[in-house]
Order: C-alpha cells, then structure tokens, then sequence
C-alpha cells in the first residue's frame, strides 16, 4: 500500500495557493469541527488515501503561518526549496545519528554548519542541528559546562552534578524562557542566576555587569524577543573574559543580522563569544524542527554529549549524534542546506534587509495614525500600545478576530502592548499595506466602542 504523491501534492499545492485569499486566523466553524477527531483508536486499518483526504479536511483549521501576514511569535514561513527538501526527507526517511545510516544526511549536515558560520561570519569550526532554539541553547550550555567544570578537575559527563565546584551563570533581566528552560534542564537552575539590570530597551547594562572572581557562564542576548535590542557585546565580553568565563550568546532571531550590512554594526562584538544559538524556523525560513548551535571550539560539545556502542560502527567523517542531544533524529540539515542554497548570501541579505523595512513601515503608520511605538524599531520587531493594557488587550483580540493579519500580544516593561515580528519570506509590501490598514481600522473601531479614539 503505497502512499499517492501525486495526490498529496495537489493537495498541498491547493493549500499553498489559498493561503493569500484566506484569513490567517481559522474560522471558528473549522476550529469546532476538530473533537469530530476524538475517536477511539480504530478496530481496522485505513488507506493512506482515506487519511490524507481527511487530514485536508482539517486544514481550514490551521493558522495561516506560512502566508505573509503572519507577524506572530518571531515565525518565519517556509522557503519552496527548503520545503520541498523536507518532503524529500520524509520520502527518504533517513536517521541522521551517523553517516552509515544515511551518508547523505551527514554530508549535508556538515556542510549547512559551515556555510551558517560564513553567512553569519562567526568563527564557528562545528556545532549541531537540534530541535529548535531551546535544544539549541541546551546544545551550547553543555558544551560550557562540560568546558568550565573540567578546568576546575570535574569530569561532569561522567560524575554528574552531585558534589561539583559551583559554576555561576549571569543573564540579563530579559533572558529568554528557553535560556531558563535550557539551565533548569542542565542542572543549573533557572532561578539560580545572576541577573544584570537591563535599560530600556531591555539591553544588559556594561556598568551593573557583576564582578566575577571566578570563570562563570556568561549569556548575552542577540535579538530581545520584544523589542529586537542586542547587548553591547564589544563592552560586556572583555568584562567576562577578565575571568576567563564562556560567553554563550542566545541570537534565536537576532544573529541573522549579521548578514545584512546595514544592521551588521548590531552583532559587534559577539564574533568573541565562544557559542551561539539561532533558529533556521525564524529568518532562514527553512521550517521547524531546524535550530542551530555552533561552537567556537566543538570539542567540548562532544565531550559532553558523546555516546560509543559497539554496535554503532560509522564512517571516519563527523558523526552528527555525537553532538546532538537525540541519537536517531530527523535530517533536519537538509532543508536548512536547502534554504541557504537557494538564497545565496545575497538572497539572505536581501531577505533580512526586506524584514526589516517592512518592520519600519508598520512603525511608521502606526505613528502617523495616533500610537505609541514603544520600542527603538531596529530589526524586524514592532511593539505598539494602544492606550491603557484593557484597551490594548481588546484592540489585539480584535485584530486577530479580523483574520487580516495575526499579531500577539506581549507585556514589555510593565505595559501592554502588541508585538509584530516581520520574518517571512513571503511577506509583500502588499501584505505589509493590507496588514497595516487593517490594524488602524480596527484599532479605530476597538478604541471608538470604548469612547477612546486618539
């Protein structure tokens, strides 16, 4: 029983050339129909056909992400090449643990990371393919880890935490959830940091960076998840380096300015770090499952998450699971080869470029039409206040109900406001004027029920 491939085409296809004409929100009857899929597992088996066509059905409820009025969560959509790489992936059905199970996943693996240090001019010599920004962050962290704690004696892969010399890690007031995530999954706590006052922008401070007497984990931030801001990291790395501590950089969105010259000045300074996360979901535009960890030096990272067997025997190349958290795993390197292969490194500066006049464009409208812009627009994110938090929560209930374009909501410095993160591709002037007119008319109309017009 073989699955139609031409039919699953047809149907993406379908799917893909709908994605302008539809509201980017799903309409409230397809969103109901889904507890139609609470059965109980059936007694018999179905045809790929069958399920295919039933998985169609439920597409008219998904959210419009891929199209280019989707300004939520820092979500870019998917490249056609990167996306049609990953449906080749999911016909070859390669594990990418080691290059015997797949050459051909490991090859590409390898050569995507090299080609991500050139493009984002890092002096990255390995790294891994993970997950998503938080594996990748995990990915980095233990590498540090491993790094420091063998300086001070401690093997930490092989006698774990219990007992270890105590390793201080400073962040920024407006660390990422992942970077917290990804400490309390390696056993340094999320809540045992120490936190750097931030300005308004929410960029660590050089003057309030801790005096360290000894070698910490050091972890900047290239791209504030709200407002776009980047640490000064030419100021706060020789800081670190007065304790030879390891400069990890979370750079999820932000470290793909590097590849446009006129926002390059923003990463000054962070070609210092010894690692660096980023998502390829974001910028890259190569569809999830697809972040990015890359190392200054890579022999930390597989000290740390090496793992022989006799019974894995592979090739003399890198071996992607011996510096990955997962062993078997997808090839995610392939739509990420995928991508930079088809933008070239002037299709990804014209990219980021585009992103972020676009981010100017709402900026700008949004002014001249009554709001408050409450961020330094930089990169690709927007944070608007529509009055008071009710009045703002109510205008961005009403945008994302309008179905024009979706954008999210955020509390930034104690107020309330929306955020629009411009990543796609896709993404047109077109969009950008249809999303923006939307925006202030409904905004308008929010604001005019309430007797709040500005």
């Amino acid at each position: 029983m073989m699955t139609n491939f031409d039919d699953v085409a047809r149907r993406a296809g379908r799917y893909q050339a709908t994605l302008a004409q539809r509201a980017v929100r799903p309409d409230a009857g397809s969103v109901a129909a889904l507890p139609s899929l609470d059965l109980p597992l059936p007694a018999t088996a179905s045809t790929p056909a069958e399920i295919i066509a039933e998985l169609d059905e439920f597409g008219a409820s998904t959210v419009a992400t891929t199209g280019g009025r989707y300004f939520g969560f820092v979500t870019g959509g998917v490249l056609p090449a990167a996306q049609g790489a990953d449906m080749l992936v999911s016909a070859w059905g390669q594990n990418a643990a080691i290059d015997v199970m797949s050459p051909v996943a490991a090859r590409l693996e390898e050569l995507a990371l090299s080609w991500l240090a050139d493009a984002l001019h890092l002096p990255a010599t390995g790294g891994a393919l993970v997950t998503g920004a938080t594996m990748a962050n995990f990915t980095g962290l233990a590498a540090a880890r491993e790094a420091l704690l063998a300086r001070k004696g401690w093997n930490v892969a092989s006698q774990g935490l219990f007992g270890a010399p105590p390793l201080p890690v400073v962040v920024g007031q407006e660390v990422h959830v992942s970077m917290r995530k990804a400490l309390s999954l390696l056993g340094l706590g999320k809540d045992r940091v120490i936190q750097v006052p931030v300005d308004a922008q929410g960029r660590m401070r050089p003057d309030a960076f801790p005096q360290l007497s000894e070698p910490a984990i050091v972890c900047l931030q290239a791209g504030n998840v709200n407002t776009g801001a980047f640490d000064p990291a030419h100021e706060l790395i020789p800081l670190a380096r007065a304790s030879q501590s390891w400069v990890h950089v979370d750079g999820a969105f932000g470290l793909w300015a590097a590849a446009s010259p006129a926002r390059a000045h923003l990463m000054n300074g962070f070609e210092l770090a010894d690692s660096w996360t980023t998502d390829a979901h974001k910028w890259l535009n190569a569809g999830y499952d697809c972040g990015i960890a890359l190392l200054r030096d890579p022999a930390p990272l597989r000290d740390a998450l090496d793992s022989p067997a006799s019974y894995l025997s592979h090739g003399q190349q890198r071996q992607p699971m011996h510096y990955t958290p997962e062993s078997s795993r997808r090839a995610r390197g392939i739509p990420v080869w995928a991508a930079l292969k088809s933008l070239g490194r002037a299709g990804l500066t014209e990219l980021v470029e585009r992103c972020c006049r676009h981010a100017v464009r709402f900026a700008e409208g949004l002014r001249a039409g009554g709001f408050e812009v409450l961020n330094d627009v930089i990169l690709n994110q927007v944070l608007v206040s529509f009055g008071s938090s009710d009045e703002t929560r109510a205008v961005i209930s009403a945008i994302q109900e309008d179905g024009t374009c979706w954008c999210g909501s955020t509390v930034w410095q104690g107020r309330t406001a929306m955020r629009i993160s411009v990543s796609s591709w896709a993404t047109t002037d077109e969009d950008v004027a249809r999303s923006l007119d939307a925006i202030l008319r409904v905004a308008r109309q929010t604001l005019d029920q309430g007797g709040n017009h500005p």
